[in-house]
């Protein structure tokens, strides 16, 4: 099993490519290695399969140069046990990934807000030496917690430029037309309402404006960044 540079968590297939896409682009561009671990199958969405959201989520992260996608197979509406964190915090030992990429912690949809939980839960065990896993994997400490934004929009601690890489953030999205593209008959939702990706886009444009680029995402760690000097080359 390869590790990764980037280890990124969503509740469901789609969070990491509308929070993060560009992120995960921008960095595989560079030469890093980047995973998503889809906590569930979304299999309680209002339209398409889990079959067909599986083959989604393959296509999305194909488009993204994303690597590795983990599914973990937890119960949609259903996280947060003890067993469930144990397995993030295997997958993190396994990955052994340098950064870790979860929703933000405040959000519309309760799967979101408990995501963004278990993973800080799941990065804190997976540093401990004494904690075990089913795996017996060796403690693993990430060297950064940052959180993404999905449905919302809050004062950022980072913004990555993903100017160059915006339009495969978009396409990776797109790639879930089950949720963005309904076909007759299919249910209504925030997700493919005419607003929602507009809202996206005009979102990482603010982003991009307080940075002086066309684009960006926003992330937000849990703890101060350290800065060893205000001058950096």
């Amino acid at each position: 099993m390869n590790t990764v540079d980037i280890l990124a968590f969503g509740a469901h297939p789609d969070d990491v490519e509308i929070g993060a896409g560009g992120i995960l682009a921008k960095h595989v561009k560079q030469g890093y290695r980047v995973a998503i671990c889809n906590l569930t199958e979304a299999e309680l969405s209002s339209n398409g399969t889990v079959e067909r959201r599986r083959m989604e989520a393959k296509r999305a992260a194909a488009i993204l140069g994303v690597g590795q996608v983990i599914d973990l197979a937890f119960p949609d509406r259903g996280l947060g046990g003890r067993e469930q964190i144990d397995k993030m915090t295997q997958v993190i030992r396994q990955y052994k990934p340098k950064v870790v990429l979860a929703p933000y912690f405040e959000d519309r949809h309760p799967d979101h807000v408990a995501c963004s939980r278990m993973v800080k839960e799941a990065v804190f065990d997976a540093g401990i030496r004494k904690k075990k896993t089913p795996g017996d994997e060796e403690a693993h400490r990430v060297h950064q917690l940052y959180y993404y934004f999905i449905n919302d929009v809050h004062p950022a601690d980072v913004i990555v430029d993903i100017s160059d890489v915006y339009e495969q953030k978009m396409e990776s999205i797109l790639a879930y037309q089950s949720q963005f593209n309904p076909k007759e008959g299919e249910v209504g939702t925030p997700l493919n309402s005419p607003t929602y990706l507009a809202m996206v886009r005009g979102r990482d444009q603010l982003w991009g404006h307080q940075i002086g680029s066309l684009y960006g995402e926003a992330l937000k760690s849990p703890t101060p960044l350290k800065k060893t000097s205000l001058i950096e080359a």
